[in-house]
């Protein structure tokens, strides 16, 4: 593939990424996106490259500081390698780099997955569903609210993936359909129950709806060090790295 082609379908799988985990309070700030949607997860509390230009590094550093200080929160700046502006900038101010992960890319047209009767699939997420993210993720009451306005403001049809055991959800997954990617999000298992491929099926489901709804390729965001979930998705047909991101902070903990 071209460069060109190859970086153009990086910034459309970056911008279905940004889209299926929205934040509900955002900034525009010279062409980048600073997120704040409160809670402990990354992607929608830091300051993301948009596509196009962007402005002088120092200028745009120091304009996110001072909103993030304004909301009590640390500055957070995840930079992808596809707008590695930021980075030495913010070296030179003394934020490390953690958190390195990987852009996955699948290709539909590759795979075919039959139907799967135990595996449900809903609009939105029950409380069920909703009860079983926050035990898998050990999250306060505030965290879970958090996730549940973030899920109510995605603008995109979505699909909420569940497989249960003894009528409780034991696996979860959710997608949203941006033009012709399927994002995969959320993916987990409660811990007695792993190892039983469950969180294959259900991400195969999801996989098969995203299909169905015209989309030709799958895309997903995973954590460089997690061989688990990689060798999950490398059997799922996610072959590709399109690029990978890390975040840099001052306070990394």
């Amino acid at each position: 593939m071209p460069a060109r082609e190859k970086e153009a379908l990086a910034w459309t799988v970056e911008e279905a990424c940004l889209n299926a985990w929205p934040s509900p309070r955002q900034r525009l700030v010279g062409g980048y996106l600073l997120r704040a949607s409160g809670g402990p997860s990354r992607r929608p509390n830091s300051v993301n490259p948009l596509r196009g230009l962007r402005a002088e590094p120092e200028a745009v550093i120091a304009a996110c500081e001072a909103a993030y200080a304004g909301l009590g929160r640390p500055a957070l700046f995840r930079v992808p390698e596809i707008a590695p502006d930021l980075d030495a900038s913010l070296e030179r101010r003394g934020y490390t780099a953690f958190g390195r992960s990987l852009t996955l890319l699948a290709d539909l047209a590759d795979h075919a997955w039959p139907p799967d009767p135990e595996v449900t699939l809903a609009p939105s997420p029950d409380a069920d569903w909703l009860a079983a993210r926050a035990a898998l993720n050990a999250a306060d009451s505030e965290t879970s609210r958090v996730y549940a306005e973030m899920i109510r403001t995605i603008l995109l049809p979505k699909a909420f993936a569940a497989i249960r055991r003894d009528g409780a959800v034991a696996a979860m997954a959710y997608a949203a359909l941006d033009r012709d990617l399927v994002v995969i999000e959320s993916v987990g298992t409660l811990e007695a129950l792993r190892g039983q491929g469950l969180a294959r099926r259900v991400v195969a489901a999801l996989l098969r709806w995203g299909r169905a709804g015209g989309a030709r390729a799958a895309c997903l965001q995973v954590v460089a060090d997690n061989a688990p979930a990689r060798r999950l998705y490398a059997g799922l047909g996610f072959a590709r790295e399109l690029y990978s991101y890390a975040y840099r902070s001052r306070d990394p903990a």
